[in-house]
């Protein structure tokens, strides 16, 4: 099966060079993914909406995959500061709740200081894709 390489568009990518997300064998491999405007590279200083950005960068990698929230089988939140997990526990019950994957949370810096979350997910494509 061919690899199939996504890009969203970020700044990022190619000054790193990693892609927004992998497909490969069934599966969807998206990359850490944070909370900023790939357009203007701009980030909210609220968690809440970044946290809201960055599964809308997810949502988006996924669908070019042939997937959605339903399919990720793992997921991994990044925080600098570990209170501001829990702010965003709405949005990710509203994404990840019917379907809840494996999750783990963890208290790390992130590569911009302005950054206050960064989820990275692992999904399987529906056996119809």
């Amino acid at each position: 099966m061919p690899i199939k390489r996504i890009s969203s568009g970020s700044a990022y990518e190619p000054k790193i060079g990693y892609c927004r997300a992998v497909v490969v064998d069934g599966w969807v491999h998206v990359s850490g993914t944070v909370g900023n405007d790939h357009a203007t590279m701009t980030t909210p200083e609220n968690v809440v909406e970044q946290c809201e950005l960055a599964l809308g960068h997810i949502r988006k990698a996924l669908k070019q995959a042939g997937a959605t929230f339903a399919d990720v089988v793992r997921v991994h939140y990044i925080l600098p500061d570990r209170n501001d997990f829990e702010p965003c526990w709405p949005l990710l019950r509203a994404a990840f709740g019917e379907n809840p994957p494996a999750a783990t949370m963890i208290q790390a810096g992130l590569i911009d200081p302005a950054m206050k979350i960064e989820i990275e997910v692992t999904a399987r494509l529906p056996e119809s894709a």
